[in-house]
């Protein structure tokens, strides 16, 4: 199961400064294009400077803030670890591991010697089970690897927070969205063509012939199609309360015989489960069915597909090109990602809290942190008075919302505690992908050892030098790693109306994903309840559906238009924070003052910084991509589409009727 956690941004970025930046303190006048009136187009009125100023280079599919951000980050992330490599680190510890795995991945000789040979053996063993043994193959390949058939994870349980609980989901496909096995929209018909011909390609490299290679790819691509007909799509797996679905385990055995449950529960590391959450029943019936005609070859090719998904990007040259030629259809990319930075990401990711004890003992001041509480405190106050003063909302209603304000958990800069990464190793004598396979089996096993233990709540989602943020409704947690700590979005010697409007609307956001229309589900204590007066409920959904259809009215590119439904709960988010870090921004000297930096009022600076963090490059297909499968709107709509609906931003730019950027009074919306 998919963690249910609203981040700021759809991927963990890391990243940096631009160089005027680093000697402009709050909103930079150079990001500004004046040619175009911010009455016009807002966005590219206060990003203009920038989107010139950075074209986006050919690793990127898209490049902004964050991305220049993350580029920062890594650049300091490889100082650290160049550090690690230039001294000896006792065997076992974190320096050994994190400096190993990081050198298997620069080692373009070794991996180009090796080729697919770390593979073959595993291949072999897929490739010699039989149909009796499918729940075995199942068995091997969740554990980290893959989620062949469906996917089964750990997490708190929606109705008892405080205890962990077993989720089956639908299984996960190989093409980014079920769209692109079943709509014709753009090039998607051309994409399903070029990914057969990827899928033969990465056999035939794996040491398939030529015709057992063909054959996978027409299996995987006919299995993986009739999987993305049954899956449910994006908006409706939103629906969060429809995906409680409490299942002992003699029903599970009963309704999907397919897999022998009691023996898949103890293969994966839990005895004695009593009940599981299965999360989409009418699919797992759709599966159980398939599974039923498939004949054992194309049960084994699909294993093996999801087994070489994993690895290939372990692999050589050979491997990762391939897989970039066909990748490069969906993002729009022009050049594969330089090797430091593909190595980089290994230990950034699985190790992460062990970098990140590294990183934020040298990047990370406390004074940040302590500011950033402040601001949090600030924000808290805010959105607690346009709870008071919500015009939609019942008096019984505004108590419980209170409540659940008063009780967020806030979590800055990194971890009260370290990860214990003992369980870990890395063995510079064995291949980078047999190193990388232990480290994420090793995850898989500390994942699902958790079920029916205590949450810990101390636990991060993220790791200390991610750049983004979160909200975690079955923890009530807010979450702000040290990473997003910096220019552009908190600067301890900018003003306070960028520092507002930019880290101050990011802490709004996460504020406001915890009444969204998910996060609004849960309690104080992150349990599932419905703790809204029913007339309230309506309301608040009827000023949702507006929202909704504004955004689900705007063409991303082409014909393709943004999906209303699908971004609901970040696009409430956006204007939730706008609307509350502004109003504390206001109680500022400088908010309640009118003196101009730079030709610019306290009250413009806020939204030019606003602006800014969402300053960006991207590429058509990217564009797409994203409107398929980020519940996040694109960077210009949480701009120009969110600002229409902010009063204070019409005052202080002289937006009027007839200007591009106005909308009628009548069809703006203020949900908190």
């Amino acid at each position: 199961m998919k963690a249910l956690k609203y981040a700021l941004i759809a991927t963990a970025l890391t990243s940096a400064i631009a160089a005027d930046a680093a000697t402009t303190h709050g909103v930079n006048p150079a990001n500004i294009d004046p040619s175009v009136a911010p009455q016009d187009d807002f966005y590219d009125y206060a990003c203009g400077g920038w989107i010139k100023a950075n074209p986006i280079g050919d690793e990127y599919a898209r490049f902004g803030t964050f991305d220049e951000l993350g580029e920062n980050n890594r650049k300091q992330l490889r100082d650290l670890f160049d550090q690690l490599s230039a001294s000896e680190q006792a065997k076992g510890s974190v320096g050994q591991k994190v400096r190993d795995i990081y050198l298997l991945g620069m080692d373009s000789v070794r991996l180009n010697r090796e080729g697919a040979d770390p593979v073959k053996a595993d291949l072999q063993f897929i490739n010699a089970m039989k149909r009796a043994q499918l729940t075995d193959m199942v068995i091997w390949e969740h554990a980290g690897i893959g989620s062949p058939f469906f996917g089964c994870g750990v997490e708190a349980d929606m109705l008892n927070s405080n205890i962990n609980t077993l989720y089956i989901s639908q299984p996960g496909l190989g093409l980014p969205d079920r769209d692109y096995y079943l709509s014709n929209e753009g090039n998607m018909k051309e994409i399903r063509t070029q990914y057969v011909k990827y899928l033969e390609d990465i056999f035939a490299m794996s040491g398939y012939t030529k015709k057992d290679a063909k054959r996978a790819a027409k299996n995987i691509m006919a299995l993986e199609t009739k999987l993305a007909e049954y899956s449910w799509d994006r908006v409706r797996l939103r629906d969060i309360a429809s995906q409680y679905n409490p299942t002992d385990v003699a029903t599970l055995q009963a309704n999907y015989p397919f897999i022998d449950w009691n023996a898949y529960f103890k293969g994966i590391g839990i005895d004695n489960v009593g009940q599981v959450v299965l999360m989409q029943p009418d699919v797992m019936q759709k599966v159980n069915t398939l599974v039923g005609t498939l004949t054992d070859q194309q049960i084994k090719d699909y294993m093996a597909y999801n087994y070489l998904s994993s690895a290939i990007g372990y692999l050589g040259d050979d491997f990762i090109q391939r897989s970039f030629e066909f990748s490069r259809l969906i993002s729009g990319k022009k050049e594969i990602t330089p090797r430091w930075k593909r190595a980089l990401n290994v230990p950034n990711g699985m190790l992460g809290e062990a970098v990140g004890e590294l990183y934020v003992a040298k990047y990370f001041p406390k004074e940040a942190k302590e500011r950033m509480l402040k601001l949090v405190g600030n924000l808290k106050k805010s959105l607690a008075e346009h709870i008071r003063s919500n015009t939609w909302m019942s008096d019984s209603t505004k108590i419980n919302a209170l409540v659940k304000l008063n009780s967020f958990t806030v979590k800055v800069g990194y971890p009260d505690k370290w990860r214990d990464y003992s369980a870990i190793t890395v063995d510079p004598a064995q291949s980078y992908w047999t190193n990388v396979k232990g480290m994420i089996k090793a995850e898989a096993a500390r994942e699902i050892a958790k079920y029916g233990k205590p949450v810990d709540k101390d636990e991060w989602g993220m790791s200390p030098q991610t750049v983004n943020a979160y909200y975690n409704p079955l923890a009530n947690e807010i979450v702000f790693p040290a990473g997003i700590l910096q220019p552009p979005f908190f600067d301890f010697e900018a003003d306070d109306a960028s520092n507002y409007g930019a880290i101050g609307v990011v802490i709004g956001h996460e504020m406001t994903h915890g009444f969204d229309d998910q996060g609004r589900q849960f309690d104080q204590d992150g349990n599932m309840t419905d703790w809204w007066a029913p007339a309230d409920a309506e309301k608040f959904k009827a000023l949702t559906d507006i929202l909704a259809d504004q955004y689900s009215s705007i063409v991303v590119i082409d014909d393709l238009h943004a999906n209303g439904r699908f971004t609901l709960g970040e696009n409430i988010a956006d204007h939730g924070g706008l609307n509350v870090a502004y109003s504390a921004f206001k109680k500022t000297v400088q908010g309640q003052g009118n003196e101009k930096i730079d030709g610019f009022t306290p009250d413009q600076r806020f939204f030019l910084a606003y602006a800014s963090v969402w300053a960006a490059n991207i590429r058509p297909e990217e564009i797409v991509r994203r409107t398929k499968t980020d519940e996040h709107s694109l960077g210009r709509w949480r701009v120009n589409a969110a600002l229409k609906n902010i009063p204070a931003f019409y005052e202080a730019f002289s937006i009027k009727a007839g200007d591009k950027m106005w909308l009628d009074p009548a069809k703006r919306v203020t949900i908190w």
